[in-house]
């Protein structure tokens, strides 16, 4: 039996492994995904990445009780952020199919594979700003300014920082608690910093696998940050981010969250997530894609149901 540190010198020197599946025994490494079947410049927008909008914009309704205008500003918000990550996703593209193009993957996308034309991308970039102003002026700086800030990040993140590593990681989860800030901005309910170091760390501890998974994959020529990266240095990394996660996890719900201490309870839910996303970034070394690996992993999704029930269950009790 090799050790973790065996394991992550299998990968840093190329040695040939069997892998695992997510919900199946040891395997041969996958395919790399195909083409999306998507429209081209629907695929160019990445819908399969607007669930992260959706999960962590409405968070500081937690706890709350409902208002029609509150949800309804919440909803105007996630839709802000959906627009402008996809605003986003467009330019990153631009910026890098080049680079895309030596990849396994990510050659598939709508550019390197020349299923459109730069000219089009670069409409469909215009197009997706001009419904995001007149919807960032119906919202109030609450929301208007995380989503200001997020692109000016972005910006910076597709010009130069996403070719420096940790940094790259960083900007990365920014981008989340921006999320979560233009989430507190539209409820309009008091900022919980516990909550706000919980998405933080989360949010490494899935950019973290997700850059371990690159790593092995294709190693660094596609990404110039991973040079500044090793298996083992990524898996300590994982470690103490995942335990910041649970701690602040706990000390939301104790302190902050409008819950009984009964919520408390959900804390093996919070475990056993982070358990079974650890065990498929470093046994199955799957973890490329973090949005489809939380809903489609069957571990991870009856995770979620007892989660959200027992939650659930707590605020109507």
């Amino acid at each position: 039996m090799t050790s973790l540190s065996e394991q992550s010198s299998q990968h840093e020197h190329g040695a040939p492994h069997r892998r695992s599946t997510p919900d199946g025994p040891p395997g041969p490494a996958r395919r790399a995904a195909g083409p999306s079947r998507l429209p081209a410049p629907l695929a160019l927008l990445r819908p399969g990445q607007w669930p992260k909008n959706v999960l962590v914009v409405p968070l500081p309704l937690l706890g709350a009780d409902l208002a029609w205008d509150t949800t309804a500003r919440t909803a105007v918000a996630t839709a802000a952020f959906v627009l402008a990550s996809s605003l986003v996703y467009v330019v990153n593209d631009l910026a890098d199919v080049e680079r895309d193009r030596r990849h396994p993957v990510k050659r598939h996308r709508p550019l390197a594979a020349g299923r459109i034309t730069r000219r089009a991308a670069v409409a469909l970039a215009v197009l997706l700003a001009a419904l995001l102003a007149p919807l960032l002026a119906t919202t109030g700086p609450g929301v208007a300014a995380p989503v200001l800030v997020y692109l000016a990040v972005n910006a910076a993140y597709s010009w130069r920082l996403k070719h420096l590593p940790l940094l790259d990681v960083f900007v990365v989860a920014t981008g989340f608690v921006l999320r979560l800030l233009g989430g507190y901005g539209a409820s309009g309910r008091p900022l919980s910093a516990w909550l706000v170091l919980t998405v933080l760390t989360l949010c490494l501890v899935l950019i973290v696998g997700k850059r371990r998974h690159e790593l092995g994959v294709a190693g660094s020529g596609h990404r110039p940050a991973l040079v500044g990266y090793s298996a083992h240095f990524l898996d300590l990394v994982l470690v103490l981010c995942s335990g910041l996660t649970v701690v602040g996890y706990l000390l939301y719900l104790r302190t902050e969250s409008g819950y009984e201490t009964g919520a408390l309870l959900t804390a093996p839910c919070a475990l056993f997530a982070l358990f079974r996303y650890l065990q498929i970034v470093v046994v199955h070394a799957e973890g490329g894609n973090p949005v489809r690996t939380l809903l489609r992993d069957r571990a991870m999704l009856a995770t979620a149901a007892l989660w959200g029930a027992l939650l659930l269950g707590f605020q109507l009790t």
